[in-house]
């Protein structure tokens, strides 16, 4: 299956992390949220490599979150299945109302970033958001324990 995802995830302490040659990022305490697409071969397996990295079962670092997951607690993925690139609509619509990380997950393209920031949950937001941008339910994958 194919669509577009976001990344919930949960950071308990502020913490500086180096985001390979982006720089080096004080993150805070709170809820993050990463647009991510699976428009690819592989669809929603991306998502599963995102789980393994952030148990570290895969080392292999290729894009800015994998430097970051095993600093957080990977909260679930909000997937959404559609045949259309809309990560990047995805990632204005999640910037309307939370704060971005600058260049961020975005290299690939002209957003500003495809990571956010809120100091609330934010499950429930999101899920409306990927609804209301689709018109598609999500699909809630939890990671394995």
């Amino acid at each position: 299956m194919k669509g577009v995802y976001v990344l919930l995830m949960k950071l308990n302490n502020d913490t500086t992390i180096t985001i390979g040659k982006l720089g080096t990022f004080l993150f805070k305490k709170g809820f993050y949220a990463y647009t991510g697409s699976a428009l690819g071969t592989g669809g929603f397996r991306r998502v599963t490599r995102h789980f393994n990295v952030a148990k570290g079962e895969n080392t292999t670092r290729r894009w800015h979150i994998d430097y970051l997951l095993h600093h957080l607690e990977v909260i679930c993925a909000v997937t959404v299945p559609t045949g259309d690139d809309l990560e990047c609509q995805l990632s204005t619509e999640l910037a309307a109302v939370m704060c971005g990380i600058p260049g961020f997950g975005c290299s690939d393209c002209s957003c500003p970033s495809h990571l956010f920031f809120s100091d609330t949950d934010i499950t429930g937001m999101v899920t409306n958001t990927c609804k209301n941008l689709t018109g598609n339910e999500s699909i809630i994958i939890s990671p394995p324990n």
